[in-house]
This record gives C-alpha cells, sequence and structure tokens, in this order.
C-alpha cells in the first residue's frame, strides 16, 4: 500500500456524505474534477474501490464504508484538537452552517443576524431555512434548530422554548364570509396546510379536528408560503404566534378555542460543540430566543 495524502480524506467524507462530487466539490470550496482526482488517487494508494460510481451518484463500498469509521474518527480527532489548541486565542471566525425551520429561521434568527455580524466580523453564518431537516451526522450542518430532540447520533441537544399556534385569516377573507363563534363555524371555511406526503416532521400533522371537519382547500410544503396565501384571503392557517402576531394583515380566530404548542430544540454534533465559532452561534441563538422568551 502506497503512501496517501491524510487531506484526501476529507475529500472522501465529502463524497461519502453527499453522494455526488459536486456537492462534496462545493462542500469543500473545490472543483469537481480535482475532488475526482483525488478520490482515485486516494483508491490508487489503497489499492481497493471505495465507492460504485453510477449517474445516480457515488455509493460506498464494503471498502468504502470500513474507511468512513476511521476517517471520521480522525475528524473527530482534528475537531478536538482544533478545539483545544487551535482556537484557544483566536478571535472567533470561519464557517457555521445553521438549519432551522424556515418560519423560526426566516421570520426570528435572519432579522438577528446583523448583531452577531458586528460582534464577530470574521465569521461567516450560513442560514439555511428550509421545510426539512440537515444531517448533523452528515456534517450537512453544524447547528440545527429542529421540531423534536434526536434520538440517535453523537449529538447535543437542547431545549430552545416551546411556541404557541393559533388559527389566522385576512381581514378581508374573514369579513366576506359567515363569522366564526364557534369551533363548528370553521366547517364553513376553506384551510390552507401541509401537503400530508411531504410533511418532514410528525409535529406539523395538526390539521385535524375530531370536532370539526375541516376542508383544506390549498396546502403547500413551505410555511411561508402558507403565511402569503393566508394574507392574500385563501382561507384560514395554523401559523406561529411568533410570526403572525406581529403583523396587521392577518386577524386571529377563536383565540379562546383554536390553539396548539409545539417545542424547538437546539442541536450540535458532539465532535463540533466546543469549537469557538461553533459555541458562539449556539449561545447566541440560544441568548436571542431567551431575551425574547414572551414573543413565543
Amino acid at each position: 500500500m502506497s503512501p496517501f495524502d491524510w487531506n484526501s480524506l476529507q475529500d472522501f467524507l465529502a463524497v461519502a456524505r453527499t453522494g455526488r462530487l459536486t456537492a462534496a466539490a462545493g462542500r469543500l470550496g473545490a472543483d469537481h474534477t480535482t475532488v475526482a482526482r483525488r478520490i482515485r488517487a486516494l483508491e490508487e494508494a489503497l489499492q481497493v474501490r471505495l465507492f460504485d460510481r453510477s449517474p445516480s451518484g457515488y455509493a460506498l463500498t464494503a471498502h468504502g464504508e470500513r474507511l468512513l469509521s476511521a476517517a471520521e474518527a480522525m475528524e473527530t480527532l482534528a475537531l478536538s484538537a482544533q478545539a483545544a489548541v487551535g482556537e484557544a486565542d483566536l478571535a472567533v471566525s470561519g464557517v457555521v452552517r445553521v438549519g432551522a425551520p424556515e418560519g423560526f429561521g426566516s421570520y426570528f434568527l435572519a432579522p438577528r443576524m446583523a448583531a452577531l455580524a458586528d460582534a464577530h466580523p470574521e465569521l461567516v453564518v450560513q442560514l439555511v431555512a428550509i421545510p426539512g431537516v440537515l444531517s448533523l451526522s452528515k456534517r450537512e450542518a453544524d447547528i440545527a434548530v429542529t421540531l423534536s430532540p434526536p434520538r440517535e447520533g453523537r449529538l447535543v441537544t437542547r431545549k430552545l422554548t416551546d411556541y404557541r399556534l393559533a388559527l389566522y385569516g385576512a381581514p378581508a377573507y374573514l369579513d366576506a364570509r359567515p363569522p366564526i363563534r364557534t369551533r363548528a363555524d370553521m366547517g364553513e371555511h376553506r384551510f390552507i396546510g401541509y401537503i400530508e406526503e411531504l410533511l418532514y416532521a410528525p409535529e406539523l400533522d395538526y390539521m385535524q379536528a375530531p370536532d370539526v371537519d375541516i376542508h383544506v382547500g390549498l396546502k403547500s410544503s413551505n410555511l411561508i408560503a402558507q403565511l402569503q396565501a393566508c394574507v392574500a384571503g385563501a382561507g384560514l392557517c395554523v401559523l406561529p404566534r411568533f410570526l403572525a402576531d406581529v403583523r396587521s394583515d392577518l386577524r386571529q380566530v377563536l383565540p379562546e378555542q383554536v390553539g396548539l404548542t409545539r417545542s424547538l430544540w437546539l442541536v450540535t454534533h458532539a465532535d463540533l460543540k466546543d469549537l469557538a465559532r461553533v459555541r458562539t452561534v449556539s449561545d447566541f441563538i440560544l441568548e436571542q430566543v431567551k431575551a425574547e422568551k414572551d414573543r413565543f
């Protein structure tokens, strides 16, 4: 077996986690041909095939699976050394990717990021606010805000907050339709909700009421799309109160009779939690939520 470049293990991990050269190259900030060349060189040095190539992407072979375990162990050691020594006397700098639900990420976190940027000008935060969950184990994100605590993986989880949801409608919609005085009256109205088969978390499956036959006339996998449709008068919508209560173009419906509570959790990988840049962003998110606890 020939010697190989230890740095090529970073390319190997990126390809193993994304399954595609272009995605791995984007994560590494390299050209995909360079990543492919490094993978071939690693395979030649180890004298094994690490990936099965196909039009759909790269899949680990049995040899690749064995190397993955060792490469991740080496990555953990490198990150631990960086946390213990490399960042001890340096300013907070580098890239931190944060995955968050689209409502919390877009309407709560994003407007507050200026304060973090001002405090740490060498820090780059990548805020991925999407209707989905990024995998910390696959290093798709360094920090994740989730709707439930993960049940497996080397992850560190802290509860951010509970948050309340309520039913809303646009004033123009509500004024033009039969009044809603009781829960039974909701059966005469059109609702906006999620597409059931595209739900990324069971906590979002709340468009059900045992005492009312709810008609969902518009569905979207995206909370912001639901919000915009509700504002435009497409129907009634269940929305987080931290998002909807501050809007003058929405009116809460049956506040005493309709309401839900869900939770937000802050999750980091155990290997990354002590890195100064990751710890700084995690603490910032916790502080911002704590400072505005009443909003949730």
